[in-house]
C-alpha cells in the first residue's frame, strides 16, 4: 500500500474511534471534563523541554527554549483560563427575558497543525475541545509527525486515566495531502481547525465542513514620536518579539515604521540589542532567498537563526546577532522583505509625520496582512484611535506582538490561532476558544401573548 493510500486509511480509521468516543462521552459532568484538562496540562508540563527538542530536531525549525515557552504557555496560560469558562450546560439565563443559553459539543474536530509550532498547537486544540466536549483528531505536518503524536500520547494517557474513552484524542500517524483531505471531508468530521499554509487552508474551506481557519499576519509596528524617552525599551520588546523562536509566529512584528524624530536613537538601540542592519545588497540577496519563484515563503529559510539566513545569503554577522533588519522605502513585490517573513528579519521605514507612520502600516497591512495583527507604541490617545482603523483584528497597545497577540501581556483570550476575519476570508477576528467549538442552543419561553401579533401590525 503506498503512502497516500495508508494516510487516508489512517484518517478513516482514527475519525471513526474519534466519533465512538465522543458518543460515549457525551453527556459527561463537565466538572470531570476540566479534572481531564487540567491533568492534560499538568501531564505537559514536565515535557515542555522534551517536546520542544522533539520538534526542533524533526521540523529544523525555531529553537528549543521558545519551543519549550510555547508550549508552557498552552498548559498554563490556555489551561488556566479554560478552567474559569462555561462551555456545556446552561452558559447563561435571563428571567426577565426567559431565554436560556445552552453550550453543546460540536462532535470530532479535525485539527491541522502547522509545521511551525507542532507540539503547542497541539497541546491549544486538544484542550480547547475536550473543554468543549468534543473529541479530536489531529493532522500534523509530515515533518512534525513523531512530536506531534508523542505530544497527543501525553494527553490522551492523561485523560484517559480520569475517565475519557480511548479514541477520543488522537493523531494521525501516517500523514499526506491526501490523508488529510479524507480527514476533512469525512462524513465523522463535524468542524475543522486549520492552522497552517495558505494551500492546506483552502482545502479546509473547499472541504465542505464548517471551518475556523487563519490568515497570514504581514504585522506593522508603528513606533511614534510619543515615545522618546522610551526608546530603548521598545527596541528590546520588538527584537525579542521578532527573534522568539525565529519568527515562525504570524503575529510577530514584520515591519518597523519610526517617526524621523526617533528613527537615529531606535537604530542605535536596535544595534546594541543584537539588530544587524544590512547593506543594500546583502538585503536584496536575502530577499531573494526567502522566497520562491511564486513568491511563496521559501520553507528552506523558515524558522532560521540571523547567522544561518546570513550565512545562506553570502555575509556574515556578529555572533550575537538576533534579528537581521532591511532598510526599505517601498512597500510591494519590488521589495520583498517588506512580506511576511517567518524568520528574524524585519523591514526598517522611517515616517516624517504621524500621517506617514500611519499610511506606511496601512500600506503594509494591506500587502499580505489583512486582518491579522498590527501593533503601535505611543502615548498618544488620538493617536492610538486613528492607527486601530487598519484592517486588523486585534491592535496591540506598548506591548511586544507575540506575547500581546497571543494573550500573554495583554487581556486577549490565550490562543495559539488567532483569527483574521472577513478581510482574509476567515469566519472571525477573534482570538480563538474553546468557546468556538460549542453550538449554543437557546431555550425561549413565551414571553408575550403571540396573539398580539395582530394588533401591533393589524391587518
Amino acid at each position: 500500500m503506498d503512502a497516500d493510500l495508508r494516510s487516508i486509511a489512517s484518517a478513516r480509521r482514527t475519525v471513526e474511534a474519534a466519533w465512538t468516543a465522543y458518543n460515549q462521552f457525551l453527556g459527561a459532568d463537565p466538572a470531570q471534563i476540566d479534572e481531564m484538562v487540567q491533568a492534560m496540562a499538568r501531564a505537559i508540563e514536565p515535557e515542555a523541554k522534551r517536546l520542544g527538542e522533539m520538534a526542533v530536531e524533526e521540523t529544523g525549525y525555531g529553537n528549543v527554549p521558545d519551543k519549550r515557552v510555547k508550549n508552557l504557555f498552552n498548559a498554563l496560560s490556555v489551561a488556566d483560563w479554560l478552567r474559569d469558562i462555561t462551555t456545556l450546560g446552561v452558559l447563561w439565563r435571563d428571567d426577565v427575558t426567559k431565554v436560556a443559553a445552552i453550550g453543546e459539543p460540536m462532535g470530532v474536530v479535525a485539527a491541522l497543525i502547522p509545521v511551525t509550532n507542532p507540539t503547542s498547537t497541539i497541546i491549544y486544540k486538544v484542550l480547547s475541545a475536550v473543554k468543549a466536549g468534543n473529541a479530536i483528531v489531529c493532522a500534523p505536518h509530515p515533518r512534525g509527525v513523531k512530536c506531534g503524536m508523542e505530544t497527543v500520547k501525553i494527553m490522551a494517557r492523561a485523560a484517559e486515566q480520569l475517565g475519557a474513552p480511548k479514541g477520543l484524542i488522537q493523531c494521525l500517524d501516517e500523514v499526506t495531502i491526501q490523508g488529510t483531505a479524507e480527514l476533512m471531508r469525512h462524513k465523522r468530521t463535524s468542524v475543522i481547525m486549520a492552522t497552517g499554509g495558505p494551500g492546506m487552508v483552502k482545502a479546509a474551506y473547499s472541504s465542505g465542513k464548517p471551518t475556523i481557519a487563519v490568515g497570514a499576519g504581514n504585522v506593522p509596528c508603528y513606533v511614534h514620536a510619543s515615545k522618546a524617552g522610551e526608546v530603548g525599551e521598545v527596541a528590546e520588546q520588538v527584537l525579542t518579539s521578532k527573534a522568539f523562536d525565529y519568527g515562525t509566529a504570524c503575529v510577530s512584528e514584520q515591519a518597523l515604521i519610526v517617526d524621523r524624530s526617533l528613527a537615529r536613537e531606535m537604530r542605535q538601540e536596535l544595534k546594541m540589542r543584537g539588530a544587524y542592519f544590512m547593506t543594500q545588497p546583502e538585503a536584496d540577496r536575502l530577499g531573494a532567498r526567502l522566497f520562491t519563484e511564486s513568491r511563496a515563503i521559501h520553507p528552506d529559510f523558515v524558522g532560521q537563526s540571523a547567522q544561518a539566513l546570513a550565512t545562506a545569503s553570502g555575509f556574515d554577522v556578529p555572533p550575537r546577532t538576533r534579528v537581521l533588519i532591511a532598510d526599505e522605502t517601498e512597500v510591494g513585490w519590488q521589495r520583498p522583505l517588506s512580506a511576511e517573513k517567518l524568520n528574524p528579519v524585519l523591514a526598517f521605514y522611517e515616517a516624517k509625520d504621524t500621517e506617514e507612520g500611519l499610511a506606511i502600516s496601512d500600506r503594509i497591512v494591506r500587502f499580505g496582512g489583512w486582518g491579522h495583527s498590527s501593533v503601535i507604541h505611543c502615548d498618544d490617545p488620538e493617536v492610538v484611535a486613528r492607527f486601530s482603523r487598519i484592517a486588523t483584528g486585534r491592535i496591540l497597545v506598548n506591548t511586544p506582538a507575540i506575547m500581546g497577540g497571543m494573550g500573554f501581556s495583554t487581556d486577549l483570550e490565550p490562543s495559539f490561532m488567532l483569527g483574521t476575519g472577513t478581510w482574509s476570508g476567515s469566519i472571525t477576528s477573534d482570538n480563538v476558544t474553546a468557546l468556538h467549538l460549542i453550538n449554543i442552543k437557546r431555550v425561549a419561553y413565551e414571553n408575550r401573548p403571540w396573539r398580539d401579533i395582530y394588533d401591533v401590525y393589524g391587518e
